[in-house]
């Protein structure tokens, strides 16, 4: 996908979170994330999106820590987080496309796409979290954007050695959106998983649903749609999936 896809939905996705946040109030909380109130979920965005950002403003090729999170509340908080959300946006938006930078997932093709990628999904999910202190139902994501951040789950973060989704022996889950002609293939062990983009061989398990939906639940924010199949090795996702 193109950069100035992801910087776009970035800017709308980081808006709508700060607009729903406001709307809320600090004290709310937030149901998909039961140890948060609206300020954590502020607090934890805005210092990512600093964190982001300082790895390309400064072509930074190391890992390096997150800043503490500020002592704000209230207005004065929300006024925080549009401001590091603006100076992400800036920051990507003035970065030179073959900026080298530290990235952290497999596959990136260059920093500048990676931080732009990394931080559409990040903001896009805790936009869902901030909407859904507000109650009702939080707007959806595109399929398109769903499908390419199942992708980055899948193919990236538990690509790492840091995934705690595991089985003694080896064993196949399928995830399939059945809105989009995408499909992926995880086999699970002592290692890692690895995960390809088709529908190989056979599965003992299948998560299927509508590319949106599944992209939540995987992300653990709402139930899978549908589970064909061994349902253990769901249960074993949302059990053992978490990212950290």
């Amino acid at each position: 996908m193109e950069t100035a896809w992801y910087l776009e939905i970035l800017e709308h996705e980081g808006r709508s979170l700060a607009d729903a946040a406001e709307q809320a109030g600090p004290d709310a909380p937030i149901p998909a994330c039961p140890d948060w109130q609206v300020r954590d979920l502020l607090r934890h965005t805005g210092v990512v999106h600093r964190w982001a950002a300082g790895f390309v403003a400064d072509a930074c090729p190391t890992p390096r820590p997150m800043e503490e999170h500020p002592d704000l509340d209230g207005e004065e908080l929300v006024a925080w987080y549009r401001a590091c959300h603006r100076a992400l946006l800036d920051t990507l938006h003035e970065a030179k496309p073959d900026v080298e930078c530290w990235t952290f997932l497999p596959g990136a093709e260059s920093g500048l796409g990676f931080w732009a990628r990394r931080q559409a999904h990040e903001t896009a999910v805790h936009r869902y979290d901030a909407e859904g202190a507000l109650g009702g139902e939080p707007t959806p994501v595109a399929a398109d954007f769903a499908v390419d951040g199942v992708d980055e789950l899948l193919r990236g973060f538990h690509a790492r050695r840091r995934s705690r989704v595991r089985t003694p022996e080896p064993r196949v889950l399928r995830v399939r959106a059945t809105d989009a002609d995408a499909v992926w293939t995880v086999r699970l062990s002592q290692e890692p998983p690895v995960t390809t983009r088709d529908a190989a061989g056979d599965a003992e398990c299948e998560v299927s649903g509508p590319a949106a939906e599944l992209y939540l639940s995987l992300w653990n924010r709402l139930p899978v749609p549908t589970v064909t199949g061994d349902a253990a090795l769901a249960e074993l996702w949302r059990e053992t999936s978490a990212i950290v």
